[in-house]
């Protein structure tokens, strides 16, 4: 069961890393693909920053933890992905829904779980 949590967080964890990497190269595009419009160097900027901070930081952390076998390093990725499910929701409730929030919302509720399986399963 620890191998299949270790394969499941580390190829979650490259998967964040690499969209970060995209975010770094084609910003304009990736940003699109989420919804969101670069404006000038300064929405660029952060686009890069914030996107990419937040994907690669996850991402990071948890390929670490996988490489590791190392529980500890998936509380970031957790805490990270728990706040961004967390906003999505405070907008809905706000905003309210429309269809196309739904998929983001799903997968970082995978996301949880598979951190949280990660974090039960890898090494303490």
């Amino acid at each position: 069961m620890q191998m299949i949590a270790r394969a499941l967080v580390g190829s979650l964890g490259l998967a964040g890393v690499i969209i970060a990497l995209r975010i770094w190269m084609a910003p304009v595009d990736v940003a699109a693909q989420f919804g969101v419009d670069a404006s000038g160097p300064l929405g660029l900027a952060t686009i890069r920053a914030d996107m990419a901070g937040f994907f690669g930081g996850a991402g990071a952390f948890a390929l670490f933890g996988a490489i590791r076998n190392r529980s500890s390093f998936l509380l970031a990725p957790l805490v990270l992905v728990g706040i961004a499910l967390t906003g999505r929701v405070l907008t809905v409730a706000i905003n309210g829904y429309t269809q196309d929030m739904l998929p983001p919302m799903v997968i970082e509720a995978v996301l949880l779980l598979a951190f949280g399986f990660g974090r039960l399963k890898l090494a303490r």
